[in-house]
């Protein structure tokens, strides 16, 4: 199936609106109207993929410490819910493959960010493609793989899926070194750093531009008017409609 891109990309499912990287989450962008989401995938200890964004289990549990020291069995059970609202006590951490079987029931499309543990970069990528190998249902539209990681877009270079890479900072000659050593098709970029110039500079080279994370509407009309090609958002929904 040919790759095809939209303008609003509901970040860690739809964020703003249900605890983020949950199957809740992924819902609600569905519910929206959203037809692509974006989430986080990492190793717990016992090589378990899930899907989770920060190294510390604190801010969005109830547990403590870094996810690279728990078994999955030890964090399955914890609530990832009440911290957005008491409405969603009890959501649960899923793990990659749950989350594959979802938003493909869902028809969404996915934006895949390998989010390794410190030291587990090429573990994380290489377990990550393979479940996608494995458990993405082969007619549905190609997963968009991305990473900070330059480790982990080396190992997926090869594996056919197409690819962005993501930054913080402006150095166009380091990106665009990355970028043509992986054969990326897209830079996914911190929207507080955009220019006009610099979209004109990642469009003349014939890439997609994503910037991240667009949640006022004047700012999403502003970025889509230089010609940045899609935005993931915590409030798609909002953005949805100035697209």
């Amino acid at each position: 199936m040919k790759f095809q891109l939209e303008k609003v990309i509901g970040h860690r499912g739809a964020c703003g609106h249900a605890p983020e990287n949950t199957l809740v989450s992924m819902s609600k962008a569905h519910e929206l109207g959203i037809k692509w989401v974006e989430f986080d995938v990492k190793l717990a200890k016992c090589g378990e993929l899930v899907i989770f964004h920060d190294s510390l289990l604190e801010r969005t549990t109830n547990g403590m410490g870094s996810i690279a020291n728990h078994d999955f069995l030890a964090i399955a059970d914890l609530d990832c819910g009440s911290w957005f609202s008491q409405q969603y006590v009890g959501e649960k951490i899923p793990t990659f493959k749950q989350l594959l079987s979802h938003v493909a029931s869902l028809n969404l499309g996915i934006n895949v960010e390998i989010k390794p543990c410190e030291g587990k970069d090429l573990e994380t990528a290489l377990q990550t493609l393979d479940h996608l190998m494995s458990h993405w249902p082969v007619a549905s539209q190609p997963p968009l793989i991305s990473s900070f990681s330059k480790i982990a877009l080396q190992a997926a270079a090869n594996w056919h899926f197409p690819l962005g890479y993501l930054i913080n900072c402006w150095d166009s000659s380091a990106w665009e070194e990355v970028l043509d050593h992986c054969n990326c098709i897209a830079l996914h970029v911190d929207q507080k750093i955009l220019t006009p110039q610099r979209v004109a500079q990642v469009k003349k080279k014939g890439l997609l531009l994503l910037a991240y994370t667009v949640n006022d509407t004047a700012r999403a009309t502003e970025l889509f008017s230089w010609g940045v090609d899609a935005v993931f958002s915590d409030f798609p929904d909002r953005i949805l409609l100035e697209a």
